[in-house]
This record gives C-alpha cells, sequence and structure tokens, in this order.
C-alpha cells in the first residue's frame, strides 16, 4: 500500500516547539511506515521522517515570515495532487482546502478533522462529503451535519515521555496561551490552592498574554518558561504534580492531556469536548466545572495511580493504536472502492 501523508507547512514536521497537526501528521508517518507501508510524507524541506519526503516548501510559514501563507498552502497542496495517481490513499492532514481537489483526483482520500476552526467552514466539508473519508478525532468533535467513517484518537510516541511514579511539587499549564486555553483560570486555581504553578506554550494572543497572565508572573509561585521542546516538556510533565487543562471550549482532543498521563501525570481539566474521552475521572485525573472545584479537587490528586495513567494511555493514546486503527481505516475504504 502506497500511502500519502499531507501535513500542513505552518511548522516544521514534526515540529520544534509547537505545530499539533505536524506533531499528528509525523506520528502518523512514523507508525505507518513502522508497519511496513510505504509512506511519503508531504511537508516542510526542513521536515524528519523515516519515510519519503515530498516538498516544495523551505520552512513552515510560522518560521519564516517572509513568505506569504496562502501562497505557500496553494503551491504545497497542488504538489501532492499532481501527484496523487502515484498513490493508493492520501491521507490529509490539512483541513478543508485539499477537499476542493477530491473531485479532480481518482485517489481516494481519508481526512482527519483535526477540529473545526469555525462553523464557516463546515460547508466546505458539506460539499465534498459524498467522495471523501472524514475521521473525527474524538466522539465529541463531531458535526451533526457530515457523515464519518470512523473516529481515530490521536497516538503518541510513548519513547518520548517518561513514567515518573513519585508526584512533584508544582501545577502544570501547558498549552497556548490563549483564552480558550484557560491560562487565567490555571493561574487562579494555583493561587487558591497556594501551589507554585510553571506556565509553557506560545504565546498566541499578546493581549491576552498581557493583560491575563503577565501581571501575575514573578519568579517564586507563577513562572512563564516559554514554549518547550520535546527533551523539556517531557521533564517538565513528568515532574508535575499535575496538569491544570481549564479549556474555555469544547476542545477536539488535547495532546498535552495524553502526554501528562504517558508521564504519570493526572489531570485536572474542565469537563468540555472530549475531556470525558481522555480522561477517567478520578482514575488519571479529575473533571470539574469550575475554578473552586478544580481547586478541591487537587487535595484529591495524591489518591490517582500514576501508573495506571501511563496504562491508560498506551492503550488508548499510542502511536501504534493509532497507526492500527488507521489501517483498518484504509483497507476499508480500498476494499470498498
Amino acid at each position: 500500500m502506497k500511502v500519502a501523508v499531507l501535513s500542513p507547512v505552518a511548522w516544521r514536521t514534526p515540529p520544534r516547539h509547537y505545530g499539533p497537526w505536524e506533531q499528528v501528521a509525523s506520528n502518523i508517518t512514523e507508525g505507518l511506515v513502522e508497519k511496513g507501508l510505504d509512506v511519503t510524507l508531504f511537508a516542510t524541506k526542513d521536515s524528519l521522517t523515516s519515510g519519503k519526503l515530498e516538498a516544495v516548501i523551505d520552512q513552515g510559514y510560522e518560521e519564516d515570515k517572509s513568505v506569504e501563507p496562502k501562497a505557500v498552502e496553494c503551491l504545497h497542496i497542488a504538489h501532492l495532487m499532481e501527484h496523487a495517481s502515484e498513490f493508493d490513499i492520501i491521507h490529509n492532514n490539512f483541513d478543508f482546502l485539499p477537499l476542493s481537489y477530491s473531485r479532480l483526483i481518482k485517489t481516494p482520500m481519508i481526512t482527519t478533522i483535526h477540529g473545526f476552526s469555525s462553523p464557516k467552514i463546515i460547508p466546505v466539508f458539506q460539499e465534498y462529503n459524498a467522495n471523501n473519508h472524514y475521521v473525527s478525532i474524538s466522539n465529541a468533535d463531531r458535526s451533526e451535519k457530515l457523515k464519518y467513517t470512523a473516529t481515530v484518537y490521536n497516538g503518541i510516541n510513548k519513547n518520548l515521555f517518561t513514567l515518573n511514579k513519585k508526584k512533584g511539587d508544582y501545577l502544570l499549564f501547558f498549552g497556548r496561551i490563549h483564552h480558550d486555553k484557560g491560562t487565567w483560570e490555571a493561574i487562579q486555581i494555583a493561587k487558591k490552592a497556594k501551589m507554585k504553578l510553571i506556565i509553557s506554550g506560545i504565546i498566541q494572543d499578546e493581549s491576552y498574554f498581557d493583560e491575563k497572565v503577565s501581571p501575575y508572573l514573578n519568579n517564586d509561585d507563577i513562572i512563564y518558561v516559554g514554549s518547550s521542546g520535546p527533551e523539556k516538556r517531557d521533564e517538565l510533565l513528568q515532574n508535575a504534580f499535575a496538569l491544570l487543562h481549564p479549556i474555555n471550549f469544547k476542545e477536539p482532543f488535547g495532546l498535552s492531556v495524553a502526554e501528562a498521563m504517558f508521564c504519570g501525570t493526572p489531570v485536572i481539566a474542565f469537563e468540555k469536548g472530549s475531556m470525558r474521552e481522555l480522561i477517567v475521572n478520578g482514575k488519571t485525573g479529575y473533571l470539574v466545572h469550575s475554578i473552586d472545584e478544580a481547586v478541591e479537587r487537587i487535595k484529591d490528586i495524591p489518591q490517582i495511580n500514576r501508573e495506571y495513567c501511563r496504562t491508560w494511555a498506551e492503550q488508548n493514546f499510542s502511536k501504534e493504536k493509532m497507526t492500527e486503527d488507521y489501517i483498518k481505516v484504509y483497507q476499508k475504504i480500498l476494499g470498498n472502492s
């Protein structure tokens, strides 16, 4: 089976620091290669893969601000589509734009929907629903207007995360600094619990950071360490007392939640979006509905078995599990066609 994996070109695949869609596209590619499939990754020229690499863009447009994002996206997608006939199946991780080519090629296309940036883009998915195969990354992140082939949870390379059986002494916020992710709420939880909070992530909303985060930062109990690459990420996650994930939107998945559990670190999250699918309430963390409830649950964190957190993550969110599930989807699609 020859598979083309289409990754976004905002960042390198896999990303150096931030880039969740690129990270998942990388994990899919590497997992398929390990299973013996003939895989070509379409990404930026500086991307890393054990499969074949096809690229027309030097660097991600978030790392090279001299390029026009829409222009490089156009060139990137077109490059794959012009080679579509060389593959048995195309795995699109690049949102809705590639769908507009799907009636112009004969190769079946599977599209992993990594979330809807706005309800306004759903009509594009609707338009091409009949000749595409949509996969959701959680059951919570499905539109009733679309027909889905499967739900496949994002898979993570477990070798990049170290189980720490001993709980740490600080709380951790790990994610982009934005209202959606609840950075301010995490600060309030830590303040009320009188615990140290480490914040790591890219600043996606400058005004939010300046108004809601920066006033609390110090070198004592509320510390911002910037964006963290793989090694620092593993260190921060495995040594945390708990990960705080007080989101303000219906999150489609939440990679940091699964990554924390791979390290044995429990998660306290607002019960929105996919959180009920990721977290086993009372066993790998706690689902809460307010800042005060989160503070109350912090005292229960020592009851969580950190080894079970790792086991749960391996069983449900490993790269191996994701790869097996996607191969089943490919076989189903190719069998039907």
